[in-house]
């Protein structure tokens, strides 16, 4: 009897749900799966007629699952995650290494760290795909169905398995040689409060980065203002380039800009090193042979 429900009950549909039920949204989910709302919309309400129980609750502004939906997500998603593990593993029995890698990490990794890599390692295993994803936010790998992200090491999750793929790193606070000719340069963090700053916003809690720095043991945070605000550190490169105020940036980041005089950098005695990129992913995950690849190929060995 169990076999007989399950064989009138679509496993496409179940699959559908899932995705509705994660999203919050039909038009979000109907995207992701290739179909129209509206159809996406009709297959929900014929299985929960199949099934007797309604699973979702509908308003113009949104989707949520109901108990009864929470209590089927709970067990269905899971699974759906396996089984999709499972399909991607079974490309380690073909002759050569294949399957789908999703990567979230935010702009500067992804152009210093992972590109460099990825472009030598690809040519020579067409059949593996990377996405890669821009995202400040902290983001969750799980939930969001990405493979492994990257973040700096302190910020890596204690239930994820963490790989440094580069050195450790430094902040820098700089600015453009114009901005300074017509104001003091800063010599504690402090007196950022009274520059123009170009302000980084973190789309997580949508709040704006506090800058961080330590001298001899003395940690500070310093939240700044100024006339623009940024969610993307090229942009913010550039407005301070163009003299629009002082930023916070990578100091690989703008190493080249100070090497050409470009840009002017102040209170570089209170940036120290700290823990550079990390590789992440769940403890509870096998990788897959072209999973296994990326992370070789990206391990940091300290040379």
């Amino acid at each position: 009897m169990r076999f007989s429900n399950m064989a009138r009950t679509n496993l496409n549909d179940l699959a559908a749900f899932v995705m509705v039920a994660n999203e919050r949204s039909f038009t979000r989910a109907a995207a992701k799966l290739g179909i129209s709302p509206s159809a996406l919309s009709h297959c929900m309400r014929t299985l929960e007629e199949r099934l007797g129980v309604r699973l979702l609750t509908r308003t113009t502004r949104s989707v949520t699952p109901t108990e009864a939906g929470e209590r089927l997500l709970r067990t269905l998603a899971p699974r759906f995650e396996e089984i999709d593990y499972e399909l991607a593993a079974l490309s380690d029995l073909r002759e050569k290494p294949a399957g789908n890698i999703r990567i979230t990490t935010d702009e500067y990794a992804a152009n210093t760290v992972l590109w460099p890599v990825l472009r030598k390692l690809l040519p020579d295993y067409p059949d593996i795909h990377v996405e890669i994803v821009i995202d400040y936010g902290l983001t969750d790998i799980v939930a969001e169905h990405y493979d492994a992200g990257v973040r700096l090491g302190g910020m890596v999750a204690k239930d994820m398995i963490a790989m440094p793929i580069g050195p450790d790193m430094r902040m820098a606070t700089v600015a453009a040689p114009s901005y300074f000719a017509h104001c003091k340069k800063p010599r504690t963090p402090q007196d950022l409060t009274s520059h123009r700053c170009i302000n980084l916003r973190l789309p997580t809690h949508g709040g704006l980065y506090a800058w961080e720095f330590e001298k001899n043991g003395k940690e500070l945070r310093v939240r700044v203002d100024g006339q623009l605000t940024f969610n993307s550190g090229s942009s913010m490169l550039q407005a301070s380039l163009d003299g629009f105020g002082i930023t916070y940036l990578p100091e690989g980041h703008v190493q080249p800009y100070l090497a050409s005089g470009q840009l002017v950098q102040v209170l570089s005695d209170w940036t120290p090193p700290y823990s550079g990129y990390h590789l992440y992913y769940p403890s509870r995950r096998q990788p897959t042979s072209a999973f296994s690849i990326i992370m070789g190929a990206l391990r940091y060995r300290g040379y």
